[in-house]
């Protein structure tokens, strides 16, 4: 995970208080709310995560090398994290 959980604390206070202050839902329960804001954040960054090493697997495995930072690498990076975050999606 990319973020600390200090920082994906803040995001989703920021976040609930957005909601709350711009009266575009009324909360019943914020700290339930926020639990589940924090758990959406989270589980976000670990598709991501997931797909990040997913694709670099899939780069590392291919029969020739393809150097990191390349053009060729960044296109295949690409297109495999793409496509593993499709699969992913919720």
């Amino acid at each position: 995970m990319r973020l600390s959980e200090d920082r994906i604390s803040h995001i989703a206070h920021l976040i609930v208080d957005g909601i709350y202050d711009d009266d575009l839902v009324d909360l019943v329960d914020d700290d339930d709310v926020l639990k589940e804001v924090k758990l959406s954040i989270s589980s976000y960054l670990k598709i991501e995560d997931d797909a990040d090493n997913m694709a670099r697997d899939k780069i590392k495995s291919l029969s020739r090398e393809v150097p990191e930072g390349s053009r060729e690498w960044d296109i295949l990076y690409k297109k495999y994290f793409e496509e593993e975050t499709e699969k992913k999606q919720f």
